[in-house]
């Protein structure tokens, strides 16, 4: 099998490129970074000795995509804060580029080899109003639903499920992926290539760099570390809100079994860690720390 991953040596794809090769040592793992994000550099030799085939490139130029054909692309790049495009730092036009664009010309590869596409997206496509106004009520360190009620679609005791409303805001961040599925989908059906999109929750573990826009959970761990300040913020600010987590090598298990699906013609949307099994309020993830 040949796979083609886009933001290789992100935290992310390069993760998961091991965690492949680990699986099955007769993969072919093609790979491309524009080595914008600081850190990224680090990972590029380390998958150079595992056999990786590197290229310095950009998923936003289609002639960086002009190669031979694979047999499934996963789309790892991206810029992955929720503050892109609103923080000043970076501009809307720069978000919609990485995050919009860069699908498309990988979607246009896909077509190109009939080869079957896995998005990365993110629980950030759905709702911030409706989120807000779910009930929740204080149990110990972290919120939980409060059930006595009726729940709106899409959300359970368990947890937010697909059907939960993706209606605006969701961010810039969260728009450019949701507009990056529907035309994944879109795409696979008119020209007859799998699709698989998920929907990943926090991911963390070693390897990130503790920095605010790589998710809260190595940031929290590494500031409380270095004894750096912190405090909560919003949701009465106790830390009670919970978020889940996830590590790349329990998402790489997931994509294996989706590019080994029988079912190629099939187009899939799933949430990825999401749920209350694996969620953790910064509250208790402070108990871990401490």
């Amino acid at each position: 099998m040949k796979i083609f991953i886009s933001g290789i040596c992100g935290f992310v794809g390069s993760n998961i490129a091991r965690a492949l090769i680990e699986r099955d040592a007769s993969v072919r793992i093609i790979g491309i970074d524009n080595f914008s994000r600081p850190g990224s550099e680090v990972n590029r030799e380390p998958l150079r000795k595992l056999g990786v085939h590197l290229i310095h490139g950009d998923v936003r130029l289609p002639s960086d995509l002009e190669m031979n054909a694979v047999d499934w692309i996963l789309d790892a790049a991206a810029n992955p804060s929720v503050l892109a495009g609103v923080d000043g730092a970076t501009s809307s036009r720069q978000i919609i580029e990485h995050n919009l664009y860069g699908t498309v010309n990988l979607l246009e590869m896909a077509k190109r080899h009939r080869a079957g596409f896995i998005l990365l997206s993110t629980s950030r496509v759905y709702s911030i109003e409706a989120l807000v106004a779910l009930p929740l009520e204080r149990n110990g360190a972290a919120f939980q639903l409060h059930t006595d009620g009726s729940l709106p679609r899409g959300v359970s005791p368990a947890g937010v499920t697909e059907e939960f409303s993706t209606a605006p805001p969701v961010s810039l961040y969260g728009s450019t992926k949701l507009s990056s599925e529907y035309l994944a989908l879109e795409m696979g059906h008119a020209f007859d290539f799998p699709v698989w999109v998920n929907r990943c929750g926090v991911l963390a573990g070693a390897g990130q760099f503790g920095r605010p826009d790589q998710g809260i959970f190595t940031y929290w761990i590494n500031s409380y570390l270095r004894q750096r300040p912190l405090r909560y913020l919003g949701f009465d600010g106790t830390g009670a809100q919970v978020r889940d987590c996830l590590h790349p090598r329990d998402l790489a298990a997931l994509l294996w079994q989706q590019m080994n699906d029988g079912q190629r013609a099939v187009a899939r949307t799933i949430n990825v860690s999401g749920g209350t099994a694996s969620a953790r309020s910064l509250a208790q993830l402070s108990e871990w720390c401490a």
